[in-house]
């Protein structure tokens, strides 16, 4: 009688281990669907505020141009292009605003002191909401390599988390 005792105990701590993992696993996917809809939304800003300096007109043509293109690029990239989209748009920033004298002209130009503000805000906010994304991809994978994850099936049919990749350097001269 003892002995069904100890089976019956082990297999309920066995149990509510699996679900606490299973609700753990939950939560970490949770955590990333909240932190690629916040990585999401920070890079529809920063393209909307490149695609508004570039019609602004306070760059030249060729450079607006440059601007427009990436900025319209990035905001309409399919979810398997975004990440190079994203990096083209940076390096059109940096490219556009690779000089002192082009960010003091942004600033002086009407309405260009606030716009040049929310880039700002903008462009640092990327790197941030996409580390964020990032540590959350990395902590489900931790989790979802251990066997009993595996051998259960405790992921259930969640794909496989994915880290969101781009080249997100802000122009120096717009952070300096």
């Amino acid at each position: 009688m003892t002995t069904v005792i100890w089976i019956a105990v082990a297999l309920v701590l066995v149990g509510l281990y699996l679900s606490w993992t299973a609700g753990r696993l939950d939560r970490l996917h949770a955590r990333i669907d909240a932190a690629r809809a916040a990585l999401d939304a920070q890079l529809l800003r920063r393209a909307s505020v490149a695609q508004e300096l570039a019609t602004a007109g306070v760059f030249d043509p060729a450079a607006s141009m440059v601007l427009h293109q990436a900025a319209h690029a990035a905001r309409l990239a399919e979810d398997e292009h975004r990440e190079v989209a994203e990096s083209e748009l940076s390096q059109a920033l940096r490219v556009v605003l690779a000089e002192p004298a082009q960010v003091r002209a942004l600033r002086e130009a009407p309405g260009g002191s606030g716009t040049t503000e929310e880039l700002l805000a903008a462009v640092r906010r990327v790197p941030m909401a996409r580390r964020f994304h990032n540590d959350a991809v990395r902590a489900a994978r931790a989790v979802r390599r251990h066997r009993t994850v595996r051998w259960f099936r405790l992921a259930g049919h969640a794909p496989f988390p994915l880290a969101f990749e781009m080249d997100d350097e802000p122009p120096a001269a717009l952070t300096e």
